[in-house]
């Protein structure tokens, strides 16, 4: 049984997905693409996940269509430029194999939110769900998991997000030195 939720926010990620590939409205992508990343964001609420939706969220329908609107400010769109593109018809039957590759897979998958999930049953949840509470010294489990045991992946995930941004600070100001 689909649920029509699932099946509406699916709908509309993929169609904010086509609509973002397909249109040469620079502006009209970006807002195409901060409506799938919410899209995303809240199916990773609906799967349990509100950490990854949250930071979906922020990071991309938030700074990313931010620095996307800042980029288009400095730059200056050709005239005449046709609204949306023609796709490659190549392209579009390797994008539809893929697809379609992957959709076999569902089968294959547990449902969302089932005990009998391999990670559910896994040493290693166990041993975090039994320990991170004492260990990292923290109330929630995944705030554990997330600074203490992945601490270093953690600083290098926000090292490499902060290069990013000095970087396109850089380029978005390079009239400024020069």
């Amino acid at each position: 049984m689909v649920d029509p939720l699932a099946l509406t926010l699916l709908s509309l990620v993929l169609a904010c997905a086509l609509a973002t590939a397909v249109l040469r409205d620079v502006l009209g992508a970006i807002i195409a693409f901060a409506a799938y990343s919410l899209g995303i964001s809240i199916i990773w609420v609906v799967l349990r996940a509100p950490d990854v939706g949250l930071t979906e969220a922020a990071v991309g329908a938030g700074v990313t269509t931010v620095l996307f609107l800042l980029t288009i400010a400095k730059t200056v769109r050709p005239s005449g430029d046709r609204l949306l593109v023609s796709p490659d018809p190549k392209g579009l039957a390797v994008a539809a194999l893929l697809v379609g590759v992957l959709l076999t897979t569902l089968g294959a998958l547990p449902p969302v939110g089932s005990d009998a999930t391999p990670v559910a049953t896994s040493e290693v949840t166990e041993y975090y769900l039994e320990n991170a509470y004492k260990e990292a010294g923290v109330k929630n489990a995944v705030t554990a998991v997330l600074a203490a045991y992945r601490g270093f992946d953690t600083l290098g995930e926000a090292v490499v997000v902060f290069a990013a941004g000095v970087g396109l600070l850089v380029v978005l100001n390079k009239e400024v030195f020069e």
